[in-house]
This record gives structure tokens, C-alpha cells and sequence, in this order.
């Protein structure tokens, strides 16, 4: 069952979500010796990984790989990468060769194809045979996307075996993406989505309702799934 956890405000979310995070951290490093976190663009994670900043430490050991990113160079304003570059992974000193970009650069098929072979080397496989992230940061789109799964967009049927997926149109500029799969998403170990403002709470009220390809974050593994909102972005109903 979804954890929803409601909060006062958009700083109340990113302290809560980064103490989420850094718990999950340790635990992934102390039962596999290395924590494995993604993540994903937007305002309210770029502020929680301002946060996490503040304790380096907490970052050991910590392999940081990416949910989706947008086909432009690193250094873009629009690049995902650039956010976490400026708000995380400079201000705690995470070393180069654990961060794991996906390289836009490349456009959306061959970006896709470097990621899901960089994923499938670096992360041990579960039964099913994809490679398993510790915790995925996600956001939420005002219709329900996450990463850049769009609703109703043929890359929900992508299917089981699917690490990393090209978007060549996606309705959001720019069109070209770079996005993990549904399967990935539901694969991880856990996955925290954060969404602050009125204008999220129909798209958060949506997800907690049933699953359906016109919501994708609604599609999540439920039972992986931790959701963080302020009190503009909440559902009625009884909150923690």
C-alpha cells in the first residue's frame, strides 16, 4: 500500500523526502555495500538534493544514476544533469565515476541504448533479469507523468524486459527524451515521488485512484511507493 505523508509546505516536503532518502541509503549500503539512487528533474527535487548536500557523508559509497533526461547537452539549462550537477553532486563532492548521466547528446534511441547497457552492467539483476536501483526520485506531471512516461504513450507497452526507453515525442518540449522504463520503475526497491502546489493535487489524486495508462504514475508498484506532498497538493482525506 502507497505511504502518503503530508506536509505544511514545499520546504517541509524536500526536508522530509531528503531524511527519506538518506534512510534509504543506509540501508541499501548495509545490506549490499553500495546504495544505488536515481534521479529526476523539477523544483521540488532540485530542493531536496540541496539538502542532501548538507551531509556528504550520508552519499558514501552511493551510485547516482538518472530517471529520465532531456536530448540536449549536459551543460543545457533544460538538462536534468545540470540541475542535479548545480544542487547535489558538486556541493557534496560525489566523485565522477559514480554519477552515471544519461548522455542526451546521443539523441533518444542511442542515448537509451548506452543507459540500459551502463544499467545492466553496473546493477546485479533480480529474477526477472533487469537491473534493480535502491530508490527512484520521482516528480509528477499536472497529468500524471512520471520520468517521461506520458499518458497513453506506447513506451507504457514497452514491456518487462525494457531497461531504458527513446521518447521522440514527447507533449512536453523538447520532444527528444531519454526515460527508464515502466518495468525499471517497478523494479526498484523503492521509488519517493514528490509533488508540491495546487495544481498537482487532481494529478496525485488520480495516482492513489486506480491504475490506468492515462495516469502512468497511478501504475507504480504501490507497495514500493512513498509519496510526499504539501498541503496545496494533497488528496482529502486522513494524512501523517
Amino acid at each position: 500500500m502507497t505511504r502518503l505523508t503530508t506536509c505544511l509546505d514545499a520546504e517541509s516536503v524536500a526536508a522530509r523526502a531528503a531524511a527519506h532518502v538518506t534512510r534509504q541509503l543506509q540501508r541499501a549500503r548495509a545490506a549490499r555495500g553500495v546504495a544505488h539512487l536515481a534521479l529526476s528533474g523539477g523544483t521540488t527535487p532540485g530542493r531536496t538534493y540541496e539538502l542532501l548536500a548538507r551531509e556528504p557523508a550520508e552519499l558514501a559509497n552511493a551510485e547516482v544514476w538518472f530517471a529520465d533526461e532531456r536530448c540536449v547537452g549536459p551543460q543545457d539549462e533544460q538538462s536534468n544533469y545540470m540541475l542535479a550537477s548545480q544542487t547535489l553532486l558538486g556541493a557534496a563532492a560525489i566523485a565522477p565515476e559514480r554519477v552515471h548521466r544519461m548522455r542526451g547528446e546521443l539523441g533518444p534511441q542511442e542515448g537509451a541504448g548506452d543507459y540500459a547497457r551502463e544499467l545492466s552492467e553496473r546493477l546485479a539483476p533480480e529474477q526477472d533479469g533487469l537491473p534493480v536501483l535502491d530508490l527512484i526520485v520521482l516528480g509528477i506531471g499536472p497529468d500524471g507523468h512520471v520520468a517521461s512516461l506520458f499518458p497513453g504513450a506506447a513506451t507504457l507497452d514497452a514491456g518487462e524486459a525494457a531497461v531504458c526507453l527513446g521518447v521522440l515525442d514527447s507533449p512536453k518540449p523538447p520532444p527528444q527524451r531519454i526515460t527508464l522504463s515502466l518495468a525499471m520503475l517497478r523494479a526498484a526497491r523503492g521509488c519517493l515521488l514528490l509533488a508540491t502546489g495546487a495544481g498537482k493535487a487532481d494529478a496525485v489524486s488520480a495516482m492513489l485512484a486506480a491504475p490506468s495508462r492515462h495516469v502512468p504514475a497511478s501504475l507504480l508498484r504501490r507497495e514500493r511507493l512513498t509519496v510526499i506532498v504539501d498541503d496545496a497538493a494533497a488528496p482529502p482525506g486522513p494524512r501523517l
